[in-house]
């Protein structure tokens, strides 16, 4: 900016630098009201909780870095930078950038929350990752549980190839209660046997935690229903057994109460003495260790709450138990011989009190159960395949196989009955009015067969979908089809074609643009099979469900259910009293120990 004055006299001269040094002053001024104010713009206060509480204030959003940040809080809470990390919004806070980021960069504004945490080591980053990871981990597991229990007890159509069933210790199936018992039973149980696993790979905090999932799942049954199953009491100790293998003494009062109940809904589920048990087990004693690892635990838990003569007495009562299911060498041998191998055969021995007779016995009901429950999926599978074809009811529930089986007792014909009762929501008598009926009958039979048409027509389309991928022109698919014989001879014929005509063949193998449509002015595939269609060709029609009536679910969590799937089949009616006493045994020691060494001195026993 230029001024530009008419210098007339010395007053006049005077009046020039006065207006010049005015205005430089004022320029000045406005510049640093200026920086000022942005300067004021950009301090913040900033909210700080964990290792150190409080609130920064005059934060520089524009000029601070993650590192300023986290010096400042490390001043405040007498740490070292590197072992701080923060969390704003859920996420951690990263300045791996180059150049660093700025806090308004990073999305801090004026009065954010910041949650500061102080790490053992600068691996403290690796391990928040990791605990997110598990979190995540932990909430899958809770999603696909309640999806597989929901779908199981609801009776909707099985989309895998095995039901969950609820069976007592004599592998018979049972139901109980409601719908929502069940659902909360079989939820119960798949957690239960989840966390069970991550007991054996010594897991122990997951598997708290997957316990008291499973724990809540069973609070949902009605007390009537699950009062006379030994699988809560049960749930129990394991949950105690992984404060004790944590060996975290808060948990010390929950754990006496946790004990408290599992002894009492033992007694409720086995009977005074185990009688109830004895009458369904008869000589064996499967529930030995079980009770070992209660009466160490509530030895335990009397010991630290200076209780010793009752710890005494119940780690007593535990190392006897501990000496009479020691396996001798002689016996195991014995066992063994006879073709068993060395875990089975402990197992066997333990239960039956060392009777090396009855141990063979058990063995050998154990192995013909096995062979049973073979066959009894096998059949079950099928039985499912039958029930993915007979279609789902109006309110998308699978057709029942036992009523199914009721009307087929009395003679109807199977496909009939089952068509009537998917009509008839599984009501027996509506289903029966339905095929008595001339009328409806025939009704019946005209849907079974233009579900047949369909499913025949969508198994065709199919096939020749794959055999098109394989670079083969739609049109002579289409027609290799028509001919019949077995997908083989189909894939025969148009090589064959290929091989004596040349050109057919470069024609056969042109890319194709839409192997989902016939060309403009092609072969259809919509032709109906001929008689002469090979059994492989059928078995895909057979396995083709009505697309019309296909469940419409959420997506699955196919890894996860699979894995609490295989932790099922993997437990046995026994499995919640197998339990390997070496650990149990060691503890047991150790505590008879500290109760005579308190006992003798008069000291008073430690609460850690």
């Amino acid at each position: 900016m230029f001024l530009v004055f008419l210098v007339a006299n010395e007053s006049t001269l005077f009046r020039f630098y006065f207006l010049v040094s005015f205005y430089l002053y004022l320029e000045a001024e406005l510049e640093i009201r200026k920086a000022l104010f942005e300067t004021v713009w950009t301090m913040a206060k900033l909210k700080i909780g964990g290792t150190w509480a409080g609130v920064l204030e005059e934060v520089d959003l524009e000029g601070w870095t993650l590192a300023t940040l986290r010096e400042h809080v490390a001043t405040r809470s007498n740490s070292a930078p590197h072992s701080i990390n923060l969390i704003c919004t859920g996420k951690i806070l990263r300045d791996d950038t180059v150049p660093p980021q700025t806090l308004s960069q990073l999305g801090i504004r004026n009065n954010s929350k910041i949650l500061a945490t102080r790490a053992s080591s600068p691996q403290q980053g690796l391990s928040l990752l990791a605990q997110e990871e598990r979190s995540r981990r932990l909430a899958r597991i809770r999603a696909a549980a309640t999806a597989m229990a929901e779908r199981h007890a609801e009776g909707a159509l099985p989309v895998e190839d095995f039901n969950i069933e609820v069976e007592d210790q004599s592998g018979q199936k049972v139901r109980l209660g409601s719908e929502t018992d069940q659902r909360a039973v079989m939820m119960g149980l798949m957690l239960h046997a989840k966390g069970k696993r991550l007991i054996r790979q010594e897991n122990y905090k997951d598997a708290l935690e997957v316990l008291s999932m499973g724990e809540e799942a069973f609070s949902l049954c009605d007390p009537k229903v699950i009062e006379l199953i030994d699988n809560v009491p049960i749930l129990q100790i394991d949950m105690v057994w992984c404060y004790f293998m944590i060996r975290d003494i808060r948990w010390l009062s929950d754990a006496g109460k946790r004990l408290d109940m599992a002894r009492a809904g033992i007694e409720r589920a086995h009977g005074k003495d185990s009688f109830r048990l004895r009458l369904l087990q008869g000589a064996r004693y499967p529930e030995l260790a079980l009770h070992l690892r209660l009466e160490l635990l509530e030895g335990v838990v009397a010991y630290h709450t200076g209780q010793l003569e009752k710890s005494r007495k119940a780690l007593g009562s535990a190392r006897a138990k501990f000496v009479q299911l020691q396996v001798p060498d002689e016996a195991l041998s014995l066992v063994m011989s006879m073709g068993f191998v060395e875990r089975d055969a402990k197992r066997a021995l333990r239960m039956n009190n060392q009777d090396v007779g009855s141990a063979i016995d058990f063995l050998d009901d154990e192995k013909a159960k096995k062979l049973q429950k073979r066959e009894e999926d096998i059949r079950r599978r099928n039985e499912i395949k039958d029930q993915k074809r007979y279609g789902m009811t109006p309110l998308k529930k699978a057709v029942d196989l036992e009523r199914l089986k009721e009307l087929v007792s009395i003679g109807f014909d199977k496909e009939l009955a089952a068509e009537a009762l998917r009509k008839n929501e599984n009501d027996t008598q509506k289903a029966l009015d339905d095929l008595t009926n001339p009328e409806t009958n025939s009704a019946l039979q005209v849907d079974i067969e233009a579900r047949k048409r369909k499913r025949q027509k969508q198994a065709k389309d199919s096939a020749i979908e794959k055999v098109v991928q394989m670079g083969f022109k739609r049109s002579r698919v289409v027609a290799a089809f028509e001919a019949g014989g077995t997908l083989e001879q189909v894939l025969l014929r148009l090589t064959a074609q290929s091989e004596t005509d040349p050109t057919s063949a470069a024609a056969n193998m042109q890319p194709q643009e839409n192997s989902t449509a016939a060309p403009h002015g092609g072969a259809s595939s919509s032709a109906p099979l001929p008689d002469n269609v090979n059994s492989d060709i059928l078995d895909m029609m057979n396995e083709v469900e009505d697309s019309s009536d296909h469940i419409k679910t959420e997506e699955r969590d196919v890894e996860m259910e699979d894995e609490l799937s295989a932790d099922i089949v993997k437990a046995d009616a026994l499995a919640d009293y197998d339990i390997e006493v070496n650990v149990e045994g060691e503890a047991i020691t150790e505590y008879l120990a500290l109760v005579e060494s308190a006992g003798s001195y008069g000291e008073t026993v430690p609460s850690q």
